[in-house]
């Protein structure tokens, strides 16, 4: 669980007050006008502070790939993948989900198309709603799942979350769908330079597990 709050570094915040933001809201790149507010820093990705959410990373391996907050007996999965700097990652992505589940049904949201209806896992069904967003080299694949993908309260909360995520994509080269490496909030950047494994975010169960 991770609820210690983090400010951007000075450098950014004197970027950020030089310029404002472009757009009403994100998901924000971290090398665009984004607002100054407390965020989980998590590498990768920096989160917004919600007292009420609970937090985790979600690990590949030994490798932390994507995360999962849990609210109202509900869960949002959020994973940043790296894209190619010529197109946008979601229109294949929502295609390849469609393939691996039949009961999704296409459907224009808040963040443009995405898919909604009952997947089964482990013999199980439940409800989820998946939402994608690309960037400017990434691509922010969210999917909402429990009392949340029917009750558009929760899921309201959710959302606010999705658009004011950070995405630090860096400038290193990545493979196409490579997930951008996270790690926890105390943690320095790892010196290691083996290259974290490709994610494939249309497998849901064992493979993601939650760390507390």
């Amino acid at each position: 669980m991770f609820r210690r709050r983090r400010r951007e570094q000075p450098d950014q915040v004197a970027e950020q007050d030089a310029a404002a933001p472009t757009r009403e809201s994100g998901p924000w790149d971290a090398d665009e006008p984004h607002p100054d507010t407390d965020r989980i820093d998590l590498g990768g990705l920096r989160l917004p502070h919600n007292p009420d959410f609970d937090v985790r990373l979600a690990s590949v391996g030994d490798q932390h790939v994507g995360v999962v907050v849990l609210y109202e007996e509900s869960s949002l999965q959020l994973q940043a993948l790296a894209a190619p700097k010529t197109m946008g990652l979601w229109d294949e992505v929502r295609s390849k989900i469609k393939g691996t589940a039949t009961d999704l049904t296409e459907r224009e949201g808040p963040f443009g198309p995405e898919l909604t209806g009952e997947i089964s896992n482990d013999g199980q069904t439940r409800k989820a709603r998946y939402i994608g967003i690309d960037g400017p080299r990434w691509f922010l694949l969210a999917m909402i799942s429990g009392r949340a993908a029917l009750d558009e309260a929760v899921a309201g909360a959710f959302l606010d979350f999705v658009r004011d995520v950070v995405v630090v994509r860096g400038t290193e080269p990545m493979a196409r769908e490579e997930a951008i490496t996270l790690r926890r909030p105390n943690e320095q950047q790892s010196a290691e330079t083996n290259e974290p494994p490709a994610l494939n975010p249309f497998k849901r169960g064992p493979e993601i597990s939650e760390i507390r």
